[in-house]
């Protein structure tokens, strides 16, 4: 079974206020995010665009390095071949980044002192930071680069570097992944092109964090949708454009439900 939120305080909390339950320092940075809560959030995010920026940059030098090393190499060529060089060195340059931001962003993701962690309370606490921290990193790599290496095994190895546990054998076809700290897929899985899996979801103001446990030998369909608090069991098919909401627990080898007929559609209307 998937870990739920045990915030038993956060049960009758009010996500709206802008006072903080907790004490000391950490009640009065959490304060200020409640009552100031664009300004402070910027503020208490800082770290991470700075984060950020020095993670593409240091992505981005072996490309740097090669695109300068062309330029000055072939800027006495006549034109086109040094044109010719300089887009060759340009794509290749935007390789190198993809490459490397694979494995520089988990390396700073591994080093921050904080994981996401079940929680359910306010968007705007101390608790919720690490959730946005880790996605935030996940999603540089998923718009500038992974796109490219899905599905291959990078893909698979940089969702594991990001503390995603999966098991052996198990493709994954989709970059619509967030949370991976939250998720775990077992062994021979295969998520279809498109899928979405996700370990958080939203409820009545709240914002809920909570684990998706996907087991082996599962096949999730095309475009299908897993949201947090989920344990799709060995062996289940999801099909495709399927949606599992929080809180199900879908029995092992359960066979995907059959797609709606435009006659039956009709009946049923």
């Amino acid at each position: 079974m998937t870990d739920t939120p045990k915030n038993t305080k956060s049960t009758i909390e009010n996500v709206y206020s802008k006072t903080s339950s907790k004490k000391g320092m950490a009640g009065f940075f959490e304060m200020l995010l409640r009552r100031f809560r664009v300004g402070s959030f910027i503020f208490a995010l800082t770290p991470l665009y700075i984060i950020s920026v020095l993670a593409m940059g240091i992505a981005a030098t072996p490309g740097i390095y090669l695109f300068s090393y062309l330029f000055d190499a072939t800027k006495e060529w006549p034109q086109f071949f040094h044109f010719l060089s300089l887009g060759v060195g340009f794509f290749a340059a935007y390789l190198l980044y993809g490459i490397s931001i694979l494995f520089v962003i988990p390396f700073f993701n591994w080093i921050l002192p904080f994981k996401p962690k079940p929680f359910r309370g306010s968007y705007f606490s101390l608790q919720s930071a690490p959730w946005y921290i880790h996605n935030a990193l996940t999603y540089i790599v998923r718009y500038t680069f992974l796109e490219f290496v899905t599905p291959t095994p990078l893909n698979t190895l940089f969702y594991k570097m990001m503390g995603m546990k999966i098991g052996k054998g198990t493709q994954i076809n989709t970059t619509n992944i967030s949370d991976p700290a939250l998720i775990e897929i077992g062994d021979f899985v295969t998520i279809g092109g498109s899928a979405h899996i996700f370990a958080h979801y939203g409820q009545k103001g709240y914002l809920v964090l909570s684990k998706v446990k996907i087991e082996n030998g599962v096949n999730v369909g095309i475009k299908a949708t897993i949201m947090g608090d989920t344990v799709i069991g060995a062996g289940a098919m999801i099909g495709p454009h399927e949606v599992i909401l929080p809180k199900s627990r879908v029995p092992a080898r359960r066979k995907s439900k059959k797609p709606q007929q435009d006659g039956e559609a009709k009946k049923a209307g």
